[in-house]
């Protein structure tokens, strides 16, 4: 049985090497082709141990750690998220920024990512946040890695809530599994209120 956890403060910060090994696992696939290693891992989820509102939700198969969610307040985020500020409904300090969701792919299609979205909003409603948002990364339709039977995530994102801002991107760099040297992807930034 599965079972999902809110885990904040050591909690969390014990479970971030677990979550780093599911971010380098998980993102490898489409759209993501991530080519992680641990040690950038190590000093991007260091935002969650330095904010007292982050919040990680943990997916449980027994004590193993088969799925993960993680979010933030956006203002811990400024440098990432100037860019689009002007475009957000609200103010950046209204925000909370649900940043990855990653779940092996044997556990998919249980509710488990309905469970990281609950969790996750229910904590940004806690401190009073208004909206909540996440980022989607763009890639061409055309691209030679896409597999044939890739379905994005548009529908359950809608689903629950949430909505493209029009001329709202975000660019993170980070090196795909067919480069030699790290390139910036464009990602959708997607909100809702809360």
């Amino acid at each position: 049985m599965i079972a999902t956890r809110v885990l904040t403060g050591a909690a969390l910060d014990a479970a971030l090497p677990d979550v780093a090994r599911l971010r380098i696992a998980v993102f490898r696939d489409w759209p993501y082709l991530y080519d992680g290693d641990v040690a950038y891992e190590e000093k991007y989820l260091q935002t969650y141990r330095e904010s007292a509102r982050a919040v990680l939700v943990g997916a449980f198969d027994g004590t193993r750690l088969i799925g993960a969610a993680t979010g933030s307040p956006l203002a811990d985020h400024v440098e990432e998220f100037q860019a689009v500020a002007r475009a957000l409904p609200v103010g950046i300090e209204q925000v909370f920024y649900c940043a990855e969701s990653v779940l092996l792919p044997s556990y998919r299609g249980q509710g488990i990512g309905h469970a990281f979205f609950d969790a996750r909003e229910d904590h940004a409603r806690a401190f009073g946040y208004t909206h909540s948002l996440f980022c989607g990364v763009v890639r061409p339709a055309d691209h030679p890695l896409r597999p044939a039977d890739y379905r994005p995530l548009d529908p359950f994102w809608r689903k629950r809530g949430y909505a493209p801002i029009d001329g709202a991107m975000a660019h993170f760099g980070w090196k795909d599994v067919d480069q030699d040297h790290e390139t910036d992807k464009p990602l959708q930034v997607w909100c809702r209120a809360l």
